[in-house]
């Protein structure tokens, strides 16, 4: 299984890699706001996670590590 760790501080919540994700492995916190006011990324089903990267490329504040 896959480890996904997330720098939420720094997530804008523009929802891009929640979108691209094969597995619907992502989702937007919708109980949690960050220090710049944002509904950060989490992982909803991380077993599921299939190790792709494509949410860790779109994600345009890099703010996503995949460790498999």
């Amino acid at each position: 299984m896959a480890k996904l760790t997330f720098q939420t501080d720094k997530c804008k919540g523009c929802g891009l890699c929640v979108d691209v994700c094969p597995k619907h492995v992502l989702k937007l916190a919708e109980d949690k706001i960050n220090k710049k006011g944002h509904h950060p990324v989490e992982a909803a089903r991380p077993e599921e996670c299939i190790a792709c990267t494509f949410c860790a490329t779109m994600c345009p504040d890099c703010i996503i590590k995949i460790e498999r």
